[in-house]
């Protein structure tokens, strides 16, 4: 698989990784034996970055990936070169700036290390902090004290908007920013890739597939489990709604869908092109769409090594933005 720089980090990582929401919960039962098939097809088929989160199933995300690092050990193969991201701070209670001290970060990071099995963190992300937490020299003060202390190698944030990311671009420590990104939420390609590259700041593009919208599969009457967040956070009652269909109305999307599908190039699937169209973007170091299954994270893998999206298509997805999604997602995020 083709590899990229991640940013800050120094690391070369395969351009599609894995997310790895889906193991831990919010997308139906995944159950262990699924799980760790899901993570041996993604290394085989040449998956380097794996992003999780301590609030993922309250660590059980985490943990499986911690137990993949143990089985990876046992077949000779300890590490694989692989980079496993987690994000932090939303375990705090309440969510509020003031939780986000050094006790507290020492704390998350010290349990997503027991989770993952590892004495120093590949990479920490402030996950979706509050807004006050970017102009809080504190905060940062305290990655930079952890990375010092070895408890991480290096550190970004996570982040809902636009604004949120172009202020941890400005940290001069800030090793990545993840952002929501594709076909349905172009508004980062305006100002934070062009300002990440300049930065030399990576870019973890999530949601790729809008929570699968850009698969093309689901019509108005597709239901999901009410342990799916794609049920219970169509309106935002859980957490930020752009992290549910990347914000856009399911039956909005749904009709939008249809027109990206009809312009899927031969030879691609819809979700391989929707994937192919976020690689193609300049400034993109890692796409993580998640996979439920070891054929879903093949499929998605895959999409790396399929040539660029033609013009045309290309072109075409711009124009279904414009005319269907912008009015619904731009000004928000």
């Amino acid at each position: 698989m083709e590899t990229r720089r991640l940013g800050r980090t120094g690391r070369e990582v395969g351009v599609v990784g894995l997310g790895c929401w889906q193991l831990g919960a919010d997308w139906g039962s995944v159950d262990e034996d699924t799980a760790m098939a899901t993570l041996r097809a993604a290394v085989e088929a040449g998956v380097t970055f794996f992003d999780t989160a301590d609030v993922y199933g309250d660590g059980r995300s985490e943990r499986l990936l911690g137990a993949f690092r143990r089985e990876l050990t046992q077949w000779g193969r300890a590490g694989a070169g692989l980079t496993i991201a987690t994000k932090v701070g939303r375990r705090a209670d309440p969510h509020v700036p003031a939780a986000y001290t050094l006790d507290a970060l020492r704390a998350w990071t010290g349990r997503s290390r027991e989770n993952l099995g590892v004495e120093t963190l590949d990479l920490v992300q402030l996950h979706c902090p509050p807004a006050p937490v970017y102009d809080d020299d504190r905060v940062f003060d305290a990655l930079d004290t952890l990375v010092a202390e070895g408890v991480t190698a290096a550190y970004g944030v996570s982040v809902e908007t636009v604004a949120e990311a172009l202020r941890a671009v400005a940290r001069p420590g800030v090793a990545t920013v993840q952002i929501v990104l594709n076909a349905f939420r172009r508004k980062p390609l305006e100002q934070v890739l062009p300002a990440a590259a300049e930065a030399g700041v990576g870019i973890i593009a999530r949601v790729p597939l809008a929570s699968g919208l850009l698969s093309g599969k689901y019509d108005e009457h597709t239901e999901f489990g009410a342990d799916d967040h794609r049920t219970f956070n169509r309106h935002g009652e859980a957490f930020d709604v752009g992290e549910t269909f990347a914000g856009v109305p399911f039956d909005v999307g749904v009709a939008a869908a249809r027109e990206v599908a009809a312009l899927t190039p031969p030879g691609m699937t819809t979700a391989q092109a929707a994937l192919r169209w976020v690689l193609d973007t300049d400034g993109v170091s890692v796409v993580i769409p998640g996979a439920r299954d070891a054929g879903q994270v093949r499929a998605n893998a895959s999409a790396a090594s399929l040539p660029p999206l033609p013009v045309a298509v290309a072109d075409g997805y711009a124009r279904i933005y414009d005319t269907r999604i912008r009015a619904h997602v731009h000004a928000r995020w």
